[in-house]
């Protein structure tokens, strides 16, 4: 079993983040499927004091937001690492609806978040 791949923590001390034994139950799966959900670039997580962390930002009504792992496949194409992909996604932006592009896709606005990222490729 491969590795998991993590962010640094470069998250704002007060983003919220959930344990993955937490969002195992939030996904109602077992805690193997959150990690390979990680492995697959599917979620991003942290270490934060000393646990594996996810920001509660990615979950919502017991699924992951609609466009995050898309959104997560088009960073990771375009040569970011975990921690820049993190960084970005929590970045303020008052152009965007939500004013950071987590806050967007939040807000159903996933389309322009990805046209973003897209045009950050090139």
């Amino acid at each position: 079993m491969s590795a998991i791949p993590l962010a640094d923590d470069v998250l704002d001390a007060d983003v919220a983040v959930v344990p993955v034994a937490e969002v195992a139950e939030m996904l109602n799966v077992a805690q193997n499927k959150v990690r390979q959900m990680l492995r697959d670039g599917h979620l991003i997580a942290v270490r934060r004091d000393g646990d594996l962390m996810i920001p509660a930002d990615f979950l919502r009504d017991g699924g992951v937001i609609k466009g995050l792992a898309g959104t997560i496949t088009v960073l990771s194409d375009a040569g970011f690492t975990r921690t820049e992909m993190l960084r970005w996604l929590f970045a303020e932006d008052e152009s965007l609806p939500g004013t950071t592009p987590i806050n967007a896709l939040r807000t159903s606005h996933g389309t322009e978040v990805k046209r973003r990222a897209q045009a950050m490729a090139f």
